[in-house]
């Protein structure tokens, strides 16, 4: 016999859980005031043997450290002391470490570890209603709490701020409005089946749930069924948040599976807005599946692409944009270019037939290219910028998890054999030496930033990052190399 399930209902009657799972209005916290709440919670995670708690001690201890160098510096000092609304201009030390405990917060996921979030996201905007990052965090925990109408808010007042929307915001904020709206028509559905609900309005949905559930634990279903309806419109009516609601609705839909064994086929409809409500909460929706005709390719369908050709990889270094190979490059039977790549006609050409990118950033995945490499080193993340990063129509091809990490997956070359992580440009280079199937493989201004790097004005920015180790593939593709110039290294 199925039997309610109670913790979640349990936690709402817990005034720290109400408080999560009820709506929240964005607050005001003093900078001090929410150090301190922060080292507060630190010593809650004393000899926590849980990795994710251990990083957030760990970001606490950080912030708690620059929050005293700061008080040590008399100028800096004033600024706390005296309460200035400016305080992240000028010490945007702190700024920076606590936005890095909300994000380990967040990663931790439990109630405290979420008020947290929140403080710290009330204490940026409070005086930064700009931020960004703040914005962000503050749409997650919202969303991971179920309150859905302000963690839309907060991922639209993200999106206003942001030019490019690598993060799929937009979409998320579809799914969100889609995923509430199937769990509204859900209950509505259950309504419309169960006319005697109608004479339990206005009782408030614990107690109807409570009644509800006693009396199916008792096996009878007849009385039990109306207010357990009546229990999940009034939550709805309350303001519950749909984490809870959909806990509640999850309960009924296995009690109604048990209880109506002979007449499933009638709750077809219910199942389905239900899959829908709990798909869409989880994964945002793809407004074209197919992406315009997009085709997955494998290993071996590429290497077929490939096979036979003259191609030339073109590096985003000052070295290549500063050159007159234009016309050359162009002269290739395939252009390959990475990741932000800028043309320049004259110096790095006009073609560009395989774009291979790093999954994190959304740098020219609109431009339309035969063929689209994205590579990542982390499944999970990789799949999910695939679903929001990629541009029905901009691409003929598109490749599939067997080419989603080549020096790791193909050429078998964990941490232990190639301790950093590889860049782009090598994990490419490495694709083409490991199928050997190009009668000649060039590498266009690879002094591996050498000379700076030239890349759309956007991504200028962005740092040559240490961990990628430029020194040791410079000696790979060096080791292997036929010939060298200042500005080309043949590989065949």
């Amino acid at each position: 016999m199925v039997k309610l399930r109670a913790g979640w209902l349990e936690g709402r009657l817990t005034s720290a859980s109400r408080a999560m799972t009820t709506a929240t209005p964005l607050g005001r916290a003093n900078l001090a005031s929410c150090v301190q709440a922060c080292a507060v919670h630190s010593g809650k995670l004393s000899r926590n043997p849980d990795q994710k708690r251990i990083r957030l001690d760990e970001a606490i201890a950080e912030l708690i450290s620059t929050y005293t160098r700061v008080l040590a510096d008399p100028e800096k000092a004033t600024v706390i002391a005296s309460a200035k609304t400016t305080w992240h201009k000028e010490l945007p030390e702190i700024l920076e470490a606590l936005l890095q405990v909300g994000s380990k917060a967040v990663d931790v996921g439990a109630p405290e570890e979420m008020r947290l979030a929140l403080t710290i996201t009330d204490t940026v905007l409070s005086v930064r209603d700009s931020s960004r990052a703040a914005w962000r965090l503050r749409a997650q925990v919202l969303e991971a709490t179920g309150q859905d109408a302000e963690a839309i808010e907060a991922h639209e007042r993200y999106a206003a701020l942001v030019k490019d929307d690598g993060l799929g915001t937009a979409a998320r904020i579809v799914g969100l409005k889609q995923s509430h709206e199937r769990l509204i028509e859900s209950i509505r559905l259950l309504q419309e089946e169960s006319p005697a609900a109608q004479s339990f309005a206005g009782i408030p949905g614990i107690e109807l749930w409570a009644e509800g559930g006693d009396l199916a634990d008792h096996g009878q279903w007849e009385q039990a069924e109306p207010r357990l309806v009546a229990a999940l419109a009034a939550m709805v009516e309350e303001g519950w948040s749909s984490t809870e609601i959909r806990s509640a609705l999850a309960d009924f839909i296995d009690l109604l599976l048990e209880e109506n064994t002979g007449q499933l086929a009638a709750s077809t409809r219910l199942f389905e807005l239900y899959a829908d409500h709990v798909r869409l909460k989880v994964r945002e929706p793809v407004l074209d599946p197919l992406l315009g005709g997009t085709e997955p390719i494998g290993v071996s369908d590429f290497r077929n692409l490939v096979a036979g050709k003259t191609i030339c990889l073109v590096a985003n270094s000052q070295g290549a944009g500063n050159s007159t190979m234009g016309s050359e490059i162009d002269s290739y039977d395939l252009v390959v270019r990475f990741n932000s790549y800028q043309i320049n006609p004259s110096a790095t050409g006009k073609r560009t037939d395989i774009h291979a990118t790093i999954h994190k950033h959304g740098f020219n995945w609109a431009e339309k290219v035969e063929t689209r490499l994205v590579f990542g080193g982390n499944n999970g993340l990789w799949q999910q910028s695939m679903r929001r990063r990629l541009v029905p129509g901009a691409q003929r091809y598109v490749n599939d998890r067997t080419l989603r990490w080549p020096v790791r997956d193909l050429g078998m070359m964990g941490e232990d054999v190639w301790p950093s992580i590889p860049t782009t440009g090598f994990n490419m280079l490495y694709l083409l030496d490991f199928l050997d199937v190009n009668p000649k493989i060039d590498l266009i201004g690879f002094d591996f930033y050498d000379s700076g790097a030239y890349r759309l004005p956007a991504a200028m920015k962005l740092p040559i990052t240490p961990v990628h180790g430029y020194s040791k593939e410079k000696e790979w593709v060096l080791a292997r190399a036929q010939a060298v110039t200042d500005i080309r290294i043949s590989l065949r």
